[in-house]
Parts: structure tokens; sequence; C-alpha cells
């Protein structure tokens, strides 16, 4: 199915670096997926905050929405299959996203969010205490960015420390688009039974688990099935932990690059300004999985028709020079902060944002607290980045601590 549209992502060429390149054919652009798959990018602030207002409306997620699907198209064993066909929350439309949006709501509640912040902070001191003791040249990556918000995530839906590395493997594996297709749709199989078991185990064993009160909201007559459930999970787990990792991955290497930014954090404390800076600057979210177009649709001035696969491209549309100036590419506290997109806008704003941006400024107040001589100890342009356009952040972060005796 191979056609004549610009590859997306391109050989040789970082993802972030070509939605910039393309963003200047249009603000939507049809592009060639891997598999010679023809799909469109929405590369803009103002095209991805159309598409955002337009879900459950104009834009729908259901797989069912894409006949290319289903018509011979697209190969069966196109990997992307795993993901866009996954069965979880956010493959299902209107009044059924609303109602299981609903239940998650009255269980992940502020007041619960709120209550787990001294259970993050002794995490996060914890992992820290580990990290100096293994001193200079310790991997922040499997130390500590990537250990919190797996714990953190893993804790809150009662999933058992030896299950957390299983799970990360799972993400990695289904979210990185090197992944072969048999490997891509064993590891969706396997995360679902995964899950399938987990809420069988709460069913018998309840617990103070956010899966425990969701397993007890089915059970009190809310309608909410064992497949919706699972799937409530596959988005919550996968999504609620990825995209937090790469989260504090970006800002530690753009407070390594910037150290004025840096000092500027230390002295005044503006550490959720760096989240929200981060947001801003490099979103976790290279591109959201799909969105099919439910009707012919102009987003941005560009004509998308009926029956269309569309990308919304978080990184690209967050450093849009349109929006953020011609300093939208540098990463700065100072700047004004007015409205970004990084935890989208409309209907499937994301339900997690409070926790991400609580433990996201807990870890980094804390990591520059407790170490505030450190230092990346890799240049960054040498840094590796996950194989991914769908979440995207630094693959290992070697760092020296800057203390004499640690």
């Amino acid at each position: 199915m191979a056609t004549n549209l610009p590859s997306f992502p391109a050989a040789d060429e970082h993802p972030l670096d070509t939605c910039i390149r393309i963003r200047e054919i249009a603000p939507v652009v049809e592009v060639e997926f891997p598999g010679g798959v023809p799909a469109y990018l929405a590369l803009t602030h103002k095209a991805v905050r159309e598409i955002l207002a337009g879900d459950n409306k104009t834009f729908l997620r259901a797989p069912e929405h894409w006949p290319a699907l289903y018509d011979g198209s697209i190969p069966e064993d196109w990997p992307l299959r795993a993901i866009i066909q996954g069965g979880h929350l956010s493959t299902v439309d209107g009044g059924d996203h609303k109602r299981l949006r609903s239940l998650v709501g009255r269980a992940f509640t502020p007041a619960r969010v709120q209550a787990m912040e001294p259970r993050i902070q002794q995490i996060v001191d914890g992992l820290l205490d580990d990290v100096v003791a293994a001193g200079d040249g310790v991997d922040l990556v499997p130390a500590f960015t990537e250990a919190l918000p797996m714990w953190v995530i893993c804790e809150l839906f009662g999933v058992s420390a030896e299950d957390r590395l299983r799970l990360r493997n799972w993400t990695s594996t289904l979210l990185a688009h090197t992944t072969p297709p048999e490997v891509a749709f064993a590891t969706q199989n396997d995360l679902q039974a995964f899950l399938h078991d987990l809420v069988e185990r709460k069913q018998r064993e309840p617990g103070e688990d956010l899966t425990s009160g969701l397993v007890q909201a089915r059970d009190e007559g809310d309608k909410l099935t064992t497949d919706e459930l699972v799937g409530v999970l596959w988005l919550m787990l996968v999504a609620g932990h990825e995209t937090t990792v790469h989260l504090l991955g970006h800002a530690i290497v753009a407070l390594a690059q910037n150290p004025g930014q840096l000092a500027l954090a230390k002295a005044e404390d503006r550490w959720a300004d760096v989240v929200e800076e981060t947001l801003r600057y490099r979103h976790s979210v290279m591109m959201t999985s799909f969105r099919f177009t439910a009707e012919d649709v102009t987003i941005a001035g560009v004509h998308i028709p009926k029956g269309k696969a569309v990308g919304v491209v978080y990184q690209a549309s967050g450093i849009d020079p349109a929006e953020y100036g011609e300093s939208a590419n540098q990463f700065d506290l100072t700047r004004e902060q007015t409205g970004h997109l990084g935890f989208g806008h409309g209907p499937r704003y994301c339900i997690g944002a409070p926790l991400a941006r609580m433990e996201s400024r807990l870890a980094l107040a804390s990591l520059y607290r407790r170490l505030p001589g450190l230092s990346l100890a890799i240049d960054p342009d040498d840094i590796a980045y996950s194989p991914s356009f769908f979440t995207i952040g630094p693959l290992t972060l070697p760092v020296n601590l800057g203390i004499a005796n640690p």
C-alpha cells in the first residue's frame, strides 16, 4: 500500500524534526506511516485544539470508523493494530466514553490524589537514597524516572511489586514502532490477560486500591462490564506511568541544557513551572493514537474526508511559533503559560493530570534539593530516545551526583 506521501517517521531523522519540517507544508498533512499506511498529522496548536474540541462529535476513536482497517487496504498484521484495536478507554466514544470517565472520576478524585502526596514523597526519598548509594554514573532512567511513576501507578491500582517490571516491558514493547507484528499482538494479548486476572483477583480479595473501587462500582450495578473495566485499566496503567516517565526525563535534559533556568527553579522553588514548561516544550506524547473523521471536516483550513485517520502531534503543537512566538523552541520558566495542550482539551482532557503534576513536581524538587550539583554524564546530543512516535523520551540518563562523598 505504498504511497507518494511524506514518510513518518522519516529514516535518520528525529520524529520531532520531521514534524517541524512537514509543518511547513500545512497545519494538517497526510503522511505515510510504516507499512505504507496513509493518515493525517495535525501539527499546529490551532489544528490540534480544533480536533480535541471535536472529540465524540466530528472525531471518533472507535476503530470501526476507519474503513481502511477492514476493507483490505491495511494489512492484517500491521503492528499498530495492537494499539488502535486494543480495547481500552481511548477507543470508545460518546455516551460510553462519558459513562466510563464518570466511573473513573468517582474513584479517582482530587481528594484521593492529594492524600497520596506523603506516600509519593516517601517513595521519592527512598529512590533517591538508592541513587546516592549507586554514586556517579548512575542511570536515572531505571533508578528514578521510570521507577517512580511505575511504583506510584501500580500502588494506586493494586499491582504487586513483582509485576511492575512486566508491565513496564509490555508498555515499552507496545508503544515502539519498531516492534514486529507478531510480538506486538502477543504483547497485547499478554497484557489483556494480566488485566483480566487483576480484575478477578480484586473481586475475590478487594483492597483499598483503585482497581478494587472500580470492581465495586461494577458490582453495584453501574453497568461496567469486565471488558470495559479492563479497557479502563489498560489506559490508566499504560498511559498513567509512561507519560510521567518521559516528562521527568525531558525536564532533566532541559534543565541540564539551560543552567540559568535550573538556577531560577532552585532559587525560587519553581518546580511547578518546570513541569508546565516541560509539558509545553517537550511533551511526552509525540502523537496520540488515531482519531477518525465522522464526517468531512475542515481543520485549520485543511479538508479531511470522512473515514480518515488523524494523529494529534502534541510535541510539534507545543513549539508552534504561531502560538508561542519566535522563542517557541526555547525552554523558559518565565514564559506566560497561556493554555498549553499538555493534558489535552475538551471531553478527553487527561483525568490523571493532577497526579502527574504532583508526582513530577515532588520528584524534581526532591532530586535537585538532594543533589544540587547533579549533572549529566553524557552529552545531551548522545542521549538515546525511545523508538516510538506515540510516546517518546530518554532511554538513558547517566549522571554525576556532584557530591564528594556519596
